[in-house]
């Protein structure tokens, strides 16, 4: 009897599907979901596709692998107790290393539900209901889904790619796909994911203009795949990226949040509750404070640096603390996204405890994504696992970054006056000076300080990677010959910062193959297929 592996596991019978804010993602279970009675009118469909965007499906992906793949394996952000963040921190993953079997798993969950939605819309959605939405109930699950495909390539590169679930009850055995079909995979559900979504929809659902950003991002990255020189990338995917994403940043009608605040508090405010799937969330995931099971609802706040700031004072088990690397990134004028972004010794937080009066850091820790307690966020019932926080997947402000970088393309420097204009939006919303030319390296820069613990600085290392191999392995290996990755504590009193240089391991050098993930050795064990040549897809 031949086993099934665990991807088709996965596919096969999902996750359970657990409801999110009451008003976006109150739906029934999945198995009512994927009966013919279900589909009957547009109101299903709504409903059908609502819990894609949080909940059980995104729960195991998001708490166990998107801020470690994407922050700590980039030097980003260090755990100093775990072994397996440990490995990621230090560049000696295993094929046995926890996380990226959650990560890898988790991504699969996703996509299993995405099929399941898409494939029942086509086969079994009543007649009456009109083409158009069809189409756009498809088109959501279909944009979840590629952005769930976009960070298995970037991670590791090539990987199966699976539209049918139902076809592996025959045939359980996977292969991988090549990465360039994957990519291409990717592109086609998001182009008819921008043809079929609507210009405006609810709040916090997805567009036609998050496609067209998403859109953008993926050809940036496809641009420099198979490169055959340092530094040049595909000019016609270059092309691509700077139609999508410069349709969106002209076109669409959205502004940066707060970017005409004298006060320059957009940035800040963007991960508050309060404002929640504001114009600038382009996607972003859609959590309850009344999910009660493990990886149902956003965990974040266990990454907190306090107890006396979570909900019921408890759950801050893993101090996600900053490197000493991402510190120096910050210049002097750029204070609002940086106590955004993590706390130092002595930063006051009047939000965040409000009704006690406020909180004064004591120390060096993550403040992004911590947004205080059930009384903070008006929420009674959340909870340290079930934080209230839709934090974005794809903001806009990454867009104007990936619209300028298409515009800069294959040259040195560019002063182009559409890519500055919009690169400068990012930076002048925060307070910080506008620049007057641009190149590579301060394009990389402000990416990795916008975007901090977003899970975004790993899959643009690994972008950069595809075109620009010698000079992105230099660029860790900088990192480590500096020290830049270890922790730093800071005076208060003195306003300096001391770099620990013996907090956190060295990592070992690293060379081109670091920038692919292994596959989890779980995975290899029951599908062996998956350990041969990927194989094209078209």
């Amino acid at each position: 009897m031949k086993p099934i592996n665990k991807i088709a596991l996965f596919l096969l019978f999902g996750a359970a599907i657990a409801g999110c804010k009451k008003e976006f993602l109150n739906r029934p279970s999945n198995s009512q979901i994927s009966s013919t009675n279900f589909y009957k009118t547009p109101n299903d469909l709504r409903l059908a596709t609502a819990s894609l965007y949080g909940g059980a499906p995104w729960g195991q992906w998001h708490y166990n692998a998107l801020l470690q793949l994407g922050d700590i394996l980039s030097g980003t952000g260090h755990v100093g107790y775990n072994d397996d963040m440990g490995q990621l921190f230090s560049r000696t993953i295993t094929a046995n290393n926890g996380i990226l079997n959650e990560g890898w798993t988790g991504l699969y969950i996703v996509i299993g539900q995405c099929n399941n939605v898409i494939n029942a819309i086509q086969q079994t959605a009543s007649a009456s209901i009109p083409q158009a939405t069809r189409n756009a109930a498809i088109a959501e699950a279909k944009f979840i889904r590629a952005v769930a495909y976009y960070h298995l390539a970037v991670y590791w590169g090539a990987v199966p790619i699976i539209e049918d679930n139902s076809k592996l009850i025959s045939n359980p055995m996977l292969s991988r796909n090549t990465t360039a079909d994957v990519f291409k995979f990717i592109t086609i559900d998001l182009t008819y994911a921008a043809r079929n979504l609507p210009l405006k929809d609810d709040k916090g659902r997805l567009t036609t203009w998050s496609a067209q950003g998403m859109l953008g991002k993926v050809y940036l990255t496809m641009a420099g795949v198979g490169s055959k020189q340092e530094g040049q990338r595909n000019q016609a995917l270059l092309d691509s990226a700077k139609k999508y994403a410069g349709n969106v940043c002209k076109n669409s009608g959205l502004m940066l949040l707060g970017q005409d605040d004298p006060n320059h508090l957009g940035y800040y405010n963007l991960f508050r509750s309060q404002y929640n799937d504001n114009p600038e969330a382009l996607f972003a995931f859609q959590w309850s404070p009344d999910q009660t099971s493990w990886e149902t609802g956003n965990m974040y706040l266990t990454f907190s640096p306090s107890n006396a700031i979570n909900p019921q004072k408890n759950g801050a088990w893993f101090g996600l603390a900053p490197t000493w690397d991402l510190y120096k990134m910050y210049s002097a004028d750029d204070t609002i996204r940086r106590k955004a972004t993590i706390m130092l010794n002595g930063d006051y937080y009047p939000e965040l405890n409000a009704a006690g009066g406020g909180f004064k850091s004591t120390g060096v820790g993550l403040k992004k994504h911590i947004i205080g307690n059930e009384v903070d966020n008006n929420a009674p019932t959340m909870t340290y696992t079930s934080s209230v926080e839709h934090d974005a997947v794809l903001r806009l402000a990454d867009v104007y970054l990936v619209y300028a970088e298409a515009i800069l393309g294959n040259n040195g420097i560019t002063v182009d006056m559409d890519a500055l204009t919009y690169f400068n939006k990012v930076r002048t919303r925060a307070g910080v000076t506008p620049v007057t030319k641009l190149d590579g390296p301060t394009i990389l820069k402000e990416r990795r300080i916008e975007l901090a613990f977003e899970g975004q600085y790993w899959i643009d290392l690994v972008r950069y990677s595809f075109y620009s191999p010698m000079a992105a392995v230099k660029l860790l290996n900088d990192q480590d010959a500096t020290h830049s990755r270890q922790t730093f504590s800071y005076d208060a009193t003195t306003r300096k910062a001391t770099r620990d240089t013996t907090a956190a391991p060295s990592a070992v050098p690293a060379s081109i193959s670091s920038f692919t993930l292994q596959i989890p050795a779980s995975e290899l064990s029951s599908d062996p297929k998956l350990a041969a040549p990927p194989v094209p897809y078209y």
